[in-house]
């Protein structure tokens, strides 16, 4: 048997290409998931330890003040103490804003304790000096000698930029300033460890409850933390990993079991001159288990090398990337799955192959026939798993529970695909009879239903892709509408200039609409009222349209102030919770005193609004204090805030919106959605794959057949339009099945997952998206065909009768 396996391998080396290539892919996207995680990993973790490598202790607090208090009882001893926290607010220069929301961190201003590593100028000596991290400082184009103002209001503070800093990833912040200055930002400040230096004891005498550990264990929970973040995502890359797995093991099963359907007569000659059924099952799968050796070896460097070279190309971009190294677990992980892959999907196709008498082996198999026991059984299971699934995704709906939710529909699909057999060719026949008559069409009907349980495996292969694509595009697209809804409602407008410490210009609105980008803006004149102690502009709109769109709804009744929540953090305590409770609070404008009713929101900046009636009741001279601004559908959101921006610290104005907000969320979603669609890419290029490969082998298993119809008049051109429409048939059919069940998903998930947190939350369909996943792999399983036609049409028909 030895001489048989490797003559057969000899020979059927070209027809096993696409179940190795099946193998290669899968083995390859693990290797690299384990590169990059490696690489990910190493890259946020090193350094870790920067900020606390000065000292033995690290105490873990409950707020910033708790740190300020050991913070100054060390400083008061002697005591090295760092903290470890941000605070994230605006910073400007020379009045324009250049960060909406910098995260800014402390600089220690003892040189032992200033972990960062200096890339140019020196580091703080006094609390009016900054260093800023070199990678941000080229985005904002912050260069040393600048003087910034950090926040906004009666906490703004200027500091000095004396030098640049390198910090790694997982600590880092924009900007360092000493703890000084960085403690005036409570509002924003959340710091939750403090680097100790001194005894144990001694810290949580000052700060009682406090915890106290080595530096040591605290940095390597930091780095068990960033990853477990790591391993999240490649977890997620490995849902992907096994979906492509799943539609390999297809793709191989498909293989396997066309090869040995054209290899029966082979085995029953073989059977007949004394080939027990052991030796030819043995010697079958040895044939499976060196093309799973093979293509895994061969998935394995092509995985190394694709690997090295996103790494060095992630490196390029992000010097925070650790360094490429394929990793023993990952690549042995994915050697053995590929072979484990190759020899559990060619292990049903050789037990059929290798039970069948050899007389039977003599007639062609007919497939799955529902009228027989297995096929009444096969159909009875489908049943069952269709009735339980959408039994269990009703349940999800119902109860809004995610895992019943993953157990219906993984139910429901698996029913799908054991009604295949029977569903694929119906709704084949279905559509060759819509699509019209004539020899071609009824040819390629004919080929495409002739085995229903391979015409099934091939299309089911392909359904998966899709139907996978279909729902996340979906699911994506429905998440999109309502992260829409709530950036509306918190985000009532994109920009907003609001006056500070004088009047706006009157020309400043027109000068506004006139920046690229912005299509609506709105003039609005105010006063500057005093609330607390402080200085608060407050701007006049009435309810009617014209303002600004979608802010109609901002005009409160009259009599009545809305202010914004950072205003409202910023007033004395107990006037800050009689306005969270919505009661009243003394308003003085012009020496005069005015007691109204508050009600919190945000969206404009940090002006107070009012009805128009009660602005002139405040004040008979309003001046013009804000310009709200609409942005443009797609306007490009770091040029219009440096527009305005320009325009505001020209004018000593804030700047303030949620334009940038709205366009980073949407930024991720976008990611998101590239980043699943490419991953869920890797799947469908296997079904295509698999399509190419059925569509081959059915070219030489129909030699004879296609040579008696060459024979008897069919040109070339036809046998050619007949195998493309036989691909086009077995694409479409799984394309629109695919289509169907992946919207019927995606409404169930936005059901179960957005409708637990949004109230009436409905499932948009993308329908541009959906039709270009629904063309190209039409035309992907169209294009599949060339090379096969092309084959089948080159052979004369002399040369096709010819053939064993």
């Amino acid at each position: 048997m030895r001489g048989v396996l490797l003559a057969s391998l000899r020979h059927h080396t070209r027809r096993y290409v696409a179940a190795a290539l099946a193998v290669v892919i899968g083995v390859a996207f693990v290797v690299v998931t384990g590169m990059l995680t490696g690489a990910t990993r190493e890259g946020l973790t090193a350094d870790v330890g920067a900020p606390v490598a000065a000292v033995d202790h690290v105490v873990t607090v409950d707020d910033a003040k708790a740190a300020s208090n050991l913070l100054d009882a060390g400083a008061e001893r002697g005591i090295p103490a760092l903290s470890l926290g941000y605070a994230m607010e605006t910073v400007s220069r020379d009045g324009v804003q250049v960060a909406a929301s910098a995260d800014i961190s402390e600089v220690s201003l003892e040189p032992a304790l200033q972990w960062q590593d200096l890339q140019e100028g020196r580091f703080p000596t006094a609390p009016g000096e900054a260093v800023a991290d070199v990678n941000a400082a080229k985005s904002t184009d912050v260069a040393i000698g600048d003087v910034l103002r950090i926040g906004t209001g009666d906490a703004a503070t200027d500091v000095e930029v004396v030098g640049l800093v390198d910090s790694p990833a997982a600590m880092g912040a924009s900007l360092y300033v000493p703890w000084q200055v960085l403690e005036g930002f409570r509002g924003t400040l959340w710091v939750d460890a403090v680097a100790w230096g001194g005894a144990p004891e001694l810290a949580t005498d000052i700060v009682p409850g406090a915890t106290v550990e080595s530096a040591d264990d605290w940095v390597a929970a930091r780095q068990a933390e960033i990853s477990r973040g790591v391993d999240v995502l490649a977890i997620m890359a490995l849902i992907f990993v096994f979906i492509a797995l799943f539609v390999g093991v297809m793709v191989i099963a498909n293989t396997f079991a066309i090869l040995f359907a054209q290899r029966m007569r082979d085995f029953a000659l073989l059977r007949c001159v004394g080939v027990t059924r052991r030796q030819l099952r043995r010697a079958v799968r040895l044939e499976a288990l060196a093309l799973g050796l093979a293509a895994s070896a061969l998935g394995v460097a092509v995985g190394a090398a694709l690997g090295y070279g996103l790494v060095a190309l992630v490196r390029h971009w992000h010097a925070d990337m650790g360094s490429a190294a394929p990793d023993p677990l990952w690549t042995g992980g994915a050697f053995v799955i590929g072979l484990v892959v190759t020899l559990l999907a060619a292990w049903l196709p050789t037990r059929s192959a290798t039970t069948v008498p050899p007389l039977a082996a003599l007639r062609p198999d007919t497939g799955v026939d529902v009228r027989s026991a297995v096929g009444r059984w096969r159909l009875g299971f489908a049943g069952l798993f269709l009735a339980g699934g959408a039994a269990l995704l009703a349940v999800s709906v119902v109860s809004h529970t995610v895992p019943v939710m993953l157990a219906g529909g993984s139910a429901a699909f698996i029913g799908v695909l054991l009604l295949g057999p029977v569903l694929v060719p119906t709704l084949i026949r279905a559509v060759g009879r819509v699509v019209g008559d004539g020899p071609v069409r009824q040819l390629a009907t004919g080929n495409a239903v002739r085995n229903p349980r391979r015409t099934a495996t091939t299309a089911a292969s392909l359904l998966i892709g899709v139907t996978l694509t279909t729902a996340v595009l979906t699911g994506l697209a429905s998440t999109r509408t309502e992260l829409d809804r709530e950036m509306d409602d918190e985000y009532p407008l994109d920009a907003t200039i609001t006056a500070v410490d004088a009047p706006l210009a009157a020309d400043l609105a027109e000068r506004a609409g006139a920046v690229e980008g912005v299509a609506e803006v709105a003039a609005l004149d105010g006063t500057v009222a005093t609330i607390g102690r402080i200085e608060v502009p407050l701007v006049g709109i009435d309810r009617r349209p014209g303002v600004v769109r979608g802010t109609e709804d901002l005009a409160p009744a009259d009599d009545v102030l809305v202010l914004p929540y950072d205003v409202i953090e910023e007033l004395p305590r107990a006037m800050a919770h009689q306005a969270w409770k919505g009661r009243e609070v003394t308003v003085t404008v012009g020496g005069h005193e005015h007691r109204l009713p508050v009600e919190p929101s945000s969206g404009w900046g940090r002006a107070g609004i009012v009805s128009g009636a009660t602005l002139a009741a405040l004040d008979s001279s309003p001046q013009p204090t804000a310009v709200w601004v609409r942005a443009d559908d797609g306007a490009d959101a770091e040029d219009l805030r440096g527009d305005l921006a320009a325009l505001a610290g020209a004018s000593g104005a804030g700047l303030d919106g949620g334009y940038s907000n709205r366009a980073w969320v949407n930024l991720q979603v976008d990611v998101m959605t590239g980043a699943v669609v490419g991953l869920l890419a890797i799947a469908i290029v296997i079904a295509l794959v698999g399509i190419a490969n059925t569509l081959g082998l059915s070219v030489l298993e129909r030699g004879r057949e296609n040579a008696l119809l060459r024979a008897m008049g069919l040109t070339r051109s036809q046998l050619r339009r007949a195998m493309a429409a036989e691909g086009l048939l077995l694409s479409g059919v799984a394309t629109v099945l695919g289509t169907a069940l992946g919207l019927a998903f995606a409404w169930i998930g936005v059901e179960v997952l957005i409708g637990t947190v949004v109230d009436d939350a409905g499932m948009t369909v993308p329908v541009a998206q959906v039709a270009a996943v629904a063309v190209v792999a039409a035309l992907a399983g169209l294009g599949a065909c060339v090379v096969p036609a092309r084959k089948a049409a080159r052979v004369t028909p002399a040369a096709g009768l010819a053939l064993d």
